[in-house]
């Protein structure tokens, strides 16, 4: 398309999303600058988060985004020609063109989409702390189990991988003198507590607050085969970019959970992804409903990261927007990273209310026609007080806008209809079945059970096959066998002056070694090098 299209509205740069006085349009160049979509519940926020997915669909940009209520899964499906759609698309000058996207369901739980999995080592200390709602004492206790695992070769993969973990950095009071040089675990024990106090109550409480996890059905999440993020990037036959759905009503249940996974996934595509300035379009677009949850009693470190995150990702080519209630449930610092609003209709019942409306109406850029705080409080369902970056990335003047309804179907799709999609993924049959590789689990065992002292003693030798070859001459070069206290030269080099290129070759050399050794387990032993963005750069 070289000129606006009759039928969509959309053109070759930008997507039409709605019109009131003025067209509001979304710039795909600068869409990677990040957006809000907010407003009380039922006034259409979904159906302007469902409005730009098409839009950026259309364009061959990939979209990842969280269903809450299932209304978003439609878009898999054509859309309806109903009487209230055709006379609000003639009322912009569109001809309503039904229409359907390829999508793609994932599901932490397993249930009503794809399994979605990461391994303990992925996740990091910093992100599964806040999952565990962990204090400071009980998040220093953390980082040193995954520092023995690190300097012991014990890879972390699921729940009972740390739980073991956990059960082998405490110090065993049971055994003395000559006993004590027997516990085949002592070497554990006194690295772990090398790094300070490590004491048997801080544990125990960590591992209820991993049973507490495991009850919530966080087991499901940690295993393999782990997610690899660049199924998310992908377009179709058609050059569309597919449509990721998160389906979250359950996941919703664990908020925890829920914000720790998708922040989870912004550190990983952050780690993951080469520079890329500014691009005609992004690479990925991800929508993050009930943005909320990320920021509830969030503590600083944690803060300081997202905002780390949100803000150097653009670099990266991935556009993040937040969906939520009010403009005030956003962090300041994250808020000013946000460019692209769009505003639906807020609600002011009480003294707190209206300042929230007068707050939300402070982010937009003023427009002399419009009273915003005003308008934001008389906005029927589906309009929306709208501005967008323009021009060289400056906001809009703020417009008062009917959104464009959507092309596919509005609302959520039958079971029937699920399982279709799901039979013809292009990812089906890869994430279905769980494996259960030798990690940290099985090496403890082992070690209990005095079965593991002769490749013990091999790794000590520099032994181990390829595998240990490869694995010691990357630690010298990269000094992961030398005290993790200090950097050594390679450390330095590697993150102050070729980090990126460092995750790209580890990442390439992971998944290389995880074929030859089979299953995911080398590729987990290479991901431990570089572990997630928030995890890597808080340990340095």
């Amino acid at each position: 398309m070289t000129a606006q299209d009759s039928k969509l509205g959309d053109t070759d740069d930008k997507i039409f999303v709605g019109k009131g006085d003025e067209q509001a349009w979304l710039t795909l160049a600068l869409a990677n600058r990040h957006g809000l979509v907010t407003g009380a519940t039922g006034t259409g926020k979904t159906v302007s988060l469902q409005v730009m997915a098409e839009g950026f669909a259309r364009a061959g940009v990939p979209v990842f985004a969280a269903d809450i209520k299932g209304d978003l899964s439609g878009i898999s499906e054509v859309g309806e020609a109903k009487d209230f759609i055709v006379k609000r698309a003639t009322g912009m000058g569109l001809t309503f063109q039904p229409d359907q996207f390829s999508t793609v369901f994932w599901d932490v739980f397993g249930e009503q989409g794809h399994p979605v999995r990461a391994t303990v080592t992925e996740m990091g200390p910093l992100l599964l702390a806040r999952m565990l709602d962990l204090n400071d004492v009980q998040e220093g206790v953390l980082n040193v189990a995954f520092r023995v695992a690190d300097d012991n070769g014990l890879v972390l993969i699921d729940m009972k991988d740390l739980r073991a973990l956990l059960d082998a950095i405490v110090p065993d009071s049971g055994k003395k003198g000559t006993d004590a040089a027997e516990d085949p675990l002592v070497d554990i024990r006194k690295a772990a507590q090398g790094f300070g106090n490590v004491t048997k109550a801080t544990v125990g409480t960590i591992q209820r607050q991993l049973l507490v996890l495991e009850n919530q059905g966080g087991t499901k999440f940690f295993g393999e085969p782990a997610l690899t993020l660049k199924d998310f990037m992908k377009t179709d036959r058609d050059g569309r970019g597919m449509v990721n759905i998160l389906v979250a009503d359950k996941l919703l249940q664990s908020p925890r959970l829920y914000a720790t996974f998708l922040l989870w996934m912004l550190s990983e595509l952050f780690e993951e992804l080469p520079e890329a300035g500014d691009l005609p379009k992004p690479k990925l677009v991800f929508f993050f409903d009930e943005a909320h949850l990320l920021f509830n009693d969030a503590p600083k470190a944690l803060m300081d990261k997202i905002e780390q995150v949100v803000r150097l990702i653009r670099s990266k080519g991935v556009g993040v927007y937040f969906v939520t209630q009010n403009p005030i449930d956003v962090p300041d610092r994250v808020l000013g990273q946000l460019g692209n609003r769009v505003q639906h209709a807020l609600r002011a019942f009480t003294p707190r209310d209206q300042k929230a409306v007068a707050a939300a109406a402070q982010t937009f850029r003023p427009n002399p026609k419009l009273d915003t705080a005003k308008v934001i409080m008389e906005l029927g369902k589906g309009e929306a007080l709208v501005s967008f970056l323009e021009g060289n990335g400056t906001p809009a003047m703020v417009e008062r806008v009917m959104i464009r309804p959507p092309s596919a179907r509005i609302g959520p799709i039958t079971p029937e209809e699920r399982k279709a999609i799901m039979d013809a993924s292009p990812v089906k049959g890869k994430y279905d079945i769980a494996v259960d590789e030798e990690s940290a689990y099985e090496m403890i065992q082992k070690r209990i059970a005095g079965t593991a002292a002769t490749a013990d003693a091999g790794a000590a030798g520099g032994g181990g096959g390829i595998l240990g070859q490869i694995g010691s001459i990357v630690g010298t070069i990269f000094g992961t066998n030398v005290k993790r206290g200090r950097l050594s030269t390679g450390q330095v080099i590697a993150r102050d002056v070729t980090r990126s290129v460092t995750n790209q070759v580890i990442g390439g050399m992971a998944a290389n070694i995880g074929k030859s050794v089979g299953g995911q387990l080398g590729g987990s032993i290479g991901r431990t090098l570089v572990r997630g963005a928030l995890g890597g750069l808080l340990r340095r």
